[in-house]
């Protein structure tokens, strides 16, 4: 019983369970002893940090909800997949971890035996993706073997159909043909950028404008989010008003302090996020390179989303912007439902998602479309999460998933195509 219950364990922690993957990478590699050692407790430190930014990203998002809440009468949800993995790690690891792991395996075989020869090297996005597709199922009462098998099936599945959807539009952006994209932006940016190429014709690119050098603070993200959410908050504050703020939350700090620091913490939160990432990427992806090389003859590398940024940066910032303005109108779009009497959730926008993701938006649309269809593209981009978000809303409710939710199309379609197949047979969700 206790071997039994140490392996569950093993499986229950991701960050281990990551770990023996990259092990086994490792060893169908030959790799010294040392090396082997270095690159399995790397990897697993790695995991561990995302998931401690994970934690702190979600606390400093308790005074967003706060203020949000006594200000409009109504709970915002953050459109942010980070703080709704934190969550739903916390009521689903186990499961998420068992996907997921299988989920790697199961990319191996598509690779292996279909002409979607992609390996998902982007390999903390599955956590998220695993995460959307464990709520919806646990939410609709499916659970044990029949949730693993499911779950996993279909997460490796797409972990090798996504970026084949990619590959025509990353032939252009790269010029070869080497390297694929592994990002959960890869499906909206796919739609939003082919849509952008309807009204995009003889558009110049984006990298044939002079950006000014006074916006350059933009490339870098973590000031970028603490100044964002920093604006956020303060807005937010003042409306609630400061007295509530200090008196209720705060502890009777001033309120434009407390507010800077719980920027600074979110800020600080996704920097530790990041930092987990690129550790823990430093390692897997040449040991998931081995696994790939042994098993799967022709395989293409998925990497992940900043891989394309270096191709158009102008996009990229320009795609950040106006990406961020398409969800604040989607935001207002909400307000101005539920100001009508149509109930839907009030989708806050969220700067980690409009930088990731909108960049991408805007790299994919200048692609196809030049500077308009960045503009085009990253704006829909915006608003195509807003209004899946509301969609898919009602299948993460039953986990108390509330405050925050799965922001990229290529969760909430996965999402939506489950909930509602569950909704159909057996009325949950």
């Amino acid at each position: 019983m206790y071997f039994l219950d140490f392996v569950l364990d093993v499986l229950g922690t991701p960050a281990i369970l990551i770990g023996l993957l990259a092990l086994l990478g490792l060893l169908l590699q030959k790799k010294p002893f040392a090396d082997v050692v270095r690159g399995t407790i790397k990897t697993i430190i790695g995991f561990t940090v995302l998931l401690a930014g994970a934690i702190i990203v979600v606390g400093s998002l308790i005074f967003f909800e706060q203020v949000f809440t006594y200000s409009f009468g109504a709970q915002g949800v953050l459109a942010d997949s980070n703080p709704a993995l934190a969550f739903a790690m916390m009521e689903a690891g186990a499961n998420i971890s068992l996907i997921v792991a299988f989920g790697f395996i199961v990319n191996i075989l598509v690779a292996r035996f279909t002409p979607l020869k992609y390996i998902y090297l982007a390999t903390h996005l599955p956590l998220f993706i695993g995460a959307g597709i464990a709520v919806v199922l646990i939410g609709g009462g499916v659970s044990g073997v029949p949730l693993v098998a499911i779950g996993s099936i279909t997460l490796g599945f797409v972990m090798a159909l996504y970026p084949a959807i990619a590959q025509p539009i990353m032939r252009k952006i790269t010029g070869t043909d080497d390297i694929g994209f592994a990002h959960t932006a890869s499906l909206g940016s796919v739609i939003t950028a082919n849509f952008a190429k309807l009204f995009s014709k003889n558009s110049k690119s984006t990298e044939e404008m002079n950006f000014p050098k006074a916006l350059g603070f933009l490339k870098d993200i973590y000031v970028t989010v603490t100044i964002f959410m920093f604006l956020i908050f303060l807005v937010l504050a003042l409306i609630a008003g400061p007295r509530f703020v200090e008196s209720e939350i705060s502890g009777g700090q001033n309120f434009i302090v407390y507010v800077l620091i719980q920027a600074a913490t979110f800020g600080g939160g996704l920097y530790v996020i990041l930092s987990g990432v690129r550790l823990a990427l430093a390692e897997i992806i040449p040991a998931f390179k081995g696994i790939a090389e042994k098993l799967v003859p022709n395989a293409k590398p998925a990497l992940d989303g900043p891989v394309v940024f270096p191709y158009a940066p102008n996009a990229v910032v320009i795609g950040f912007l106006v990406s961020f303005a398409g969800l604040i109108v989607g935001m207002l779009i909400c307000i101005l439902l539920n100001a009508v009497g149509i109930s839907v959730p009030i989708i806050l926008p969220s700067t980690i998602l409009a930088f990731f993701c909108g960049g991408v938006a805007g790299v994919f649309g200048n692609a196809l479309g030049g500077r308009r269809g960045c503009v085009i593209s990253a704006f829909s981009y915006g608003l195509l999460c807003v209004f899946l978000g509301i969609l898919i809303f009602p299948f993460l409710e039953p986990l108390g998933i509330t405050t925050a939710l799965f922001a990229d199309p290529d969760i909430q379609v996965i999402v939506l195509i489950f909930g509602n197949i569950l909704r159909l047979f057996t009325g949950a969700g």
